[in-house]
């Protein structure tokens, strides 16, 4: 007998297999918004507040608070429609611990665009600011108990995941305490003033204390784990913000009540702003190091702007209740440093919505934490 044919003897060829569908690049959507995007509307209008705390005019002021405020109502508007139409994504960036600190920024975007109107002197700035300041406060309080209160009971953090991110629900509060003062010269005398001024006491002790929990542990990582990754570096100029700002509080508390709240001011503010200058000299050498070993721009860049500008405006006021020309001409180098920064991180990010990469989505979506 003939033998079959080898190939005839073979099994049928198996069918081609079909290939793994490869997911389409994700296009630019709202989907992917997240809170961290409000730091780059606090670190536009810190460059209008700032501005006007110094002792010298500087034009076009009252334009960069109006673009502060068009890119708050534009975020805001952004952001509803992310919660309306991405509900689950919105739910898992609230359960995410990397992502949940970040909305403490609207709070701050809030109040930092209502400061500004207020300081700039802007038509209708009063009630701009008062209306911005009431919300603002009512955000942070529920930011810097909420957050804190899901990263106890439903983040799950290893020893090593401290950073100054940490630092943004908690914060607010303080912001609401500096801006807070230059509304009660508006409130009628007696209760309503004296309520606000005791108020902005309450928000700065909170803040203060929470900040000093916060920083032992943040640092304390630092030291057993080394260096942030190359793409949180910026975030170590977070730490300006509660330093800074708590500077500016207290004097904007001195303003609203003087005589020995005055000396007050400076027996805190002049050390807090020395810790303050020495933590800015470790970040900018960290940073240094960081861009060296290849850090490229991300969302995390708008650090270097409302931390800074904070110390701008602590300084601007350590230098009215001291009369030292030393401290103007410190308040205009770190305002100088803001407005580079603000200027690098401006541009770059206009650059990423151009292009879209700054919106768009991972290649595989993790699904929504339950």
């Amino acid at each position: 007998m003939t033998p079959a044919h080898p190939i005839s003897a073979q099994a049928p060829p198996a069918p081609h297999p079909i290939p793994a569908r490869v997911p389409a690049p994700a296009s630019p959507s709202v989907r992917y918004l997240g809170p961290n995007w409000y730091a780059s509307v606090m670190g536009t209008a810190i460059v209008a507040g700032a501005g006007a705390a110094l002792p010298v005019r500087i034009p076009g002021l009252a334009g960069v608070w109006a673009l502060s405020a068009l890119m708050l109502a534009a975020l805001l508007a952004a952001r509803a429609v992310h919660w309306v139409r991405h509900p689950d994504r919105a739910g898992a960036q609230l359960l995410d611990p990397a992502v949940a600190p970040f909305h403490g920024c609207m709070a701050m975007a809030l109040l930092a665009v209502g400061g500004a109107a207020l300081a700039t002197g802007v038509p209708g700035g009063p009630v701009i600011d008062g209306v911005l300041w009431t919300a603002g406060t009512v955000a942070a309080l529920a930011a810097a108990a909420g957050v804190p209160y899901l990263m106890i009971t439903r983040h799950r953090i290893a020893p090593g995941d401290a950073t100054p991110v940490w630092l943004l629900p908690v914060v607010a509060p303080m912001v609401s305490a500096a801006l807070g003062p230059p509304l009660a010269a508006y409130l009628p005398p007696g209760q309503p003033r004296t309520a606000l001024l005791l108020g902005c006491y309450a928000l700065f002790g909170l803040s203060l204390c929470a900040t000093l929990l916060i920083l032992p542990v943040v640092f304390a990582r630092l030291l057993h784990h080394g260096a942030l990754p190359l793409a949180l570096t910026p975030t170590m100029f977070l730490v300006l913000g509660p330093l800074g700002q708590s500077t500016t509080a207290v004097g904007s508390l001195a303003d609203a009540a003087p005589g020995p709240f005055g000396a007050a001011a400076m027996l805190y503010g002049v050390p807090v702003m020395g810790f303050a200058l020495l933590w800015l000299a470790l970040s900018a050498a960290l940073v240094v190091r960081a861009a060296r070993l290849g850090m490229r721009f991300s969302l995390a860049w708008w650090a270097f702007t409302f931390p800074v500008g904070t110390c701008v405006t602590g300084s601007a006021s350590l230098a009215r209740h001291s009369g030292l020309a030393s401290l103007d001409w410190l308040a205009g180098g770190l305002y100088a440093l803001l407005v580079g920064a603000w200027a690098t991180a401006f541009v770059c990010t206009l650059r990423g919505l151009v292009s879209g990469a700054l919106l768009a989505g991972p290649a595989r979506e993790l699904p929504a934490p339950r």
